[in-house]
């Protein structure tokens, strides 16, 4: 920040300072206080978040502990990147697009870690999600917004959130009060709701049908990505008298097993997610700009001319699968006339059913063969126990 370092003991309110020493306890933001009282700061919320993927790994399987040792530093020093580690193993650098991840790995490779490391092919994310209704039911844009924004969650005082879901979301009032679990990871815009009537021992089995909720959303039936959008609802459950045979062990995988049919048959999609792309540019060179859209599977929501000058600015949304290469291609039809800037805006749901559109099947059987599953699309028997 400034040219010297000088050590100071105390500093008012209303500057910025360097502080030594809390890089081992704190990641990217947090509080320091020596009151026992003092509330949090907030958590900055980003407009962008990490949806293009990048794995790495090091050319000399020796450089590992400095690699992991970059990857820590990476992600301290840039608040929107994401780093973590696969099931698979790999280690996985996420950021807001192409661009900004070629700035985190070149920084990656010189800076934090400076060792050589090989990076594979952008992969974008992708969500499950419904369309229909078995004992799955879709959620709606609207709510699994206002979950995502923080609006309606997990630790809300259930009947202010009973009130929001009935009176904004036209949930039924008693339906709304028995929320189980969010999910993945207990805040995803995913509900479990028990509808159940006098069934004997529920309370029992509680914890593992929420765990086998959360396992469910955040591994998707076909692609084993998380779901999105999707209220599983507990309509009756027959248990087993003796104890013995009401634990985790035997719950857990025949909850899984029936929230996975209870999506398959409920007209399973894909959601992918999409840019909103702002590009200036004269009048001249806005047909260039329609023809790469129209390539990309883009479309145009908006043009304005910018009052007082010849530029114009055209919005439109781009799903980010299609982006790799956009600012290349646009500055060759353009003439090197227009200047894109690109922000997430939303998760769009793709045409046609995960398991029956032909263009879906591909895809699904492309992500599977990344992730190393087997290149099928699983069949419904297969979540069907039989004694």
């Amino acid at each position: 920040m400034g040219r010297y370092v000088e050590p100071i003991e105390d500093c008012p309110a209303g500057n910025i300072v360097g502080l030594v020493g809390i890089d081992q306890f704190l990641l990217k933001s947090g509080t320091i206080t020596t009151s026992d009282s003092a509330h949090n700061l907030k958590v900055m919320k980003f407009s962008v978040s990490p949806v293009v993927q990048v794995a790495v790994e090091c050319k000399n399987a020796s450089d590992l502990p400095k690699l992991v040792e970059g990857l820590k530093r990476l992600s301290k020093s840039d608040p929107c990147v994401l780093c973590f580690t696969s099931d698979s193993g790999e280690h996985i650098v996420a950021g807001s697009g192409e661009l900004h991840l070629e700035i985190c790995l070149k920084d990656l490779e010189e800076d934090h870690a400076q060792i050589p490391i090989r990076k594979s092919d952008p992969v974008v994310q992708y969500k499950e999600t419904i369309q229909a209704e078995s004992s799955a039911t879709p959620l709606g844009e609207d709510l699994s917004l206002a979950i995502e924004n923080g609006k309606v969650g997990p630790r809300d005082e259930f009947k202010a959130r009973a009130r929001i879901l009935s009176d904004e979301f036209e949930w039924d009032n008693q339906e709304a009060r028995k929320i189980w679990a969010f999910g993945p990871d207990a805040n995803g815009a995913n509900l479990m709701v028990d509808l159940t009537k006098g069934v004997a021992y529920l309370s029992e089995i509680k914890d593992s049908c929420v765990a086998a909720f959360q396992w469910a959303t955040r591994e998707g039936v076909f692609t084993e990505e998380n779901m999105r959008g999707c209220r599983f609802n507990i309509l009756d459950v027959v248990l087993h008298a003796d104890a013995i045979h009401r634990g985790g062990g035997q719950i857990i995988p025949a909850c899984r097993s029936a929230i996975y049919a209870a999506a398959y048959v409920a007209q399973p999609g894909l959601m992918e997610p999409v840019y909103l792309v702002e590009i200036t540019c004269p009048e001249t060179a806005m047909g260039g700009i329609y023809s790469v859209l129209n390539k990309r599977r883009g479309h145009t929501i908006g043009e304005e001319q910018r009052p007082g000058t010849p530029m114009y600015v055209v919005k439109a949304h781009l799903p980010i699968a299609e982006s790799f290469g956009f600012t290349a291609d646009l500055r060759q039809a353009t003439g090197g006339q227009a200047f894109p800037q690109s922000v997430f805006d939303h998760w769009q749901l793709m045409n046609g059913v995960s398991n029956e559109d032909p263009k879906l099947i591909e895809k699904v059987l492309s992500i599977r063969k990344r992730k190393g599953l087997k290149e099928e699309i699983p069949p419904l028997d297969r979540f069907l126990d039989r004694l």
